[in-house]
């Protein structure tokens, strides 16, 4: 969901009390990607992949690992679109209900990460 300019602080201040509350709900978490080989592909049929220090490492897997990891990772996902909403009603609370100082011109919507 993207952030409106026009809703007041009310309407910020709900919206960003929901998004904390699905904060608060989110289950376990963890970077990377997994995948489902099939069974014909030579090698581990489930495997997580993610960067360490710059360097991919890839991690077989049984079948109920597969599944709660991924189940973390799309959780992972979903907590930074939350986190990166929340960034966003934050500036805008903070631009628009507190002093700014003196400048040529405003700030605009890209400046601010609103778009």
């Amino acid at each position: 969901m993207k952030v409106k300019n026009c809703l007041s602080p009310r309407t910020l201040e709900a919206t960003y009390a929901r998004l904390r509350e699905q904060l608060a709900q989110t289950g376990w978490i963890s970077q990377g990607y997994v995948q489902d080989r099939g069974p014909g592909a030579g090698g581990p049929c489930y495997q997580w992949t993610r960067k360490v220090k710059g360097k991919t490492v890839s991690v077989a897997l049984s079948q109920e690992q597969y599944q709660w990891l991924s189940e973390a990772i799309g959780n992972w996902r979903k907590l930074q679109n939350i986190l990166k909403e929340m960034q966003q009603i934050s500036r805008q609370v903070l631009f628009e209900t507190l002093p700014n100082p003196k400048r040529r011109k405003r700030l605009g919507k890209k400046v601010l990460v609103l778009i």
